[in-house]
């Protein structure tokens, strides 16, 4: 089981985001504070966990956090500020949505900008090792999942359904034939070099 706290005695929030590396849609971010003996075995980064997995995972972190909130920054505000700031904007966002207040936030990843002067640790796949960054990492990976759904619903020709808006060879190569949709990112390059690294 993954650690349950990073800072013994602390109200500690664990956040990460999903869809950064995506060519279309949202990022989606999450905080998440559990309580200090909260267990779940089955818990992990969402990354290892099947889509099954994670689906059933989701209304059991909602129902026994002390806290969650989830945010999103869309694919516009993304060309205009960049996907790092993008990031940070939608986890300050999550953070802001919790109704409890963290003492300490704990960052999935190596950089964040700081909170409204709450202390934070950065981990590099914190996502695997603590329980709250991995329940963060769960609700953002699938509400981004979601959105996606219904988005290739107007746009199936992308298979946005199967690839969630990463960079497919299927994707890459649908965009090279028809060009891109109102959901992509245009500040991200899309050319024939980059098609063939996939």
């Amino acid at each position: 089981m993954l650690k349950r706290y990073h800072t013994k005695g602390l109200i500690e929030a664990g956040c990460d985001e999903a869809g950064r590396g995506c060519l279309a849609g949202p990022v989606y971010a999450a905080a998440v504070i559990l309580a200090p003996d909260f267990k779940c075995k089955e818990l992990n980064d969402s990354k290892v966990l099947t889509d099954k997995q994670r689906y059933k995972l989701r209304p059991f972190i909602e129902e026994n956090a002390l806290a969650f909130a989830v945010s999103s920054i869309d694919h516009q505000e993304i060309d205009r500020i960049n996907i790092l700031n993008a990031s940070f904007k939608a986890m300050h966002q999550a953070i802001n949505g919790l109704i409890v207040k963290p003492q300490h936030l704990i960052i999935d990843g190596n950089r964040f900008k700081p909170y409204m002067q709450i202390p934070h640790h950065c981990i590099v796949k914190g996502d695997g090792k603590f329980l709250s960054i991995a329940a963060a990492s769960v609700l953002a990976k699938t509400y981004r999942d979601d959105f996606m759904d219904r988005i290739h619903n107007e746009h199936p020709e992308y298979d946005w359904i199967k690839n969630k808006g990463y960079p497919t060879l299927h994707h890459r190569t649908v965009i090279m034939e028809r060009g891109i949709s109102k959901y992509h990112r245009r500040s991200y390059t899309i050319n024939d070099t980059q098609l063939s690294l996939f």
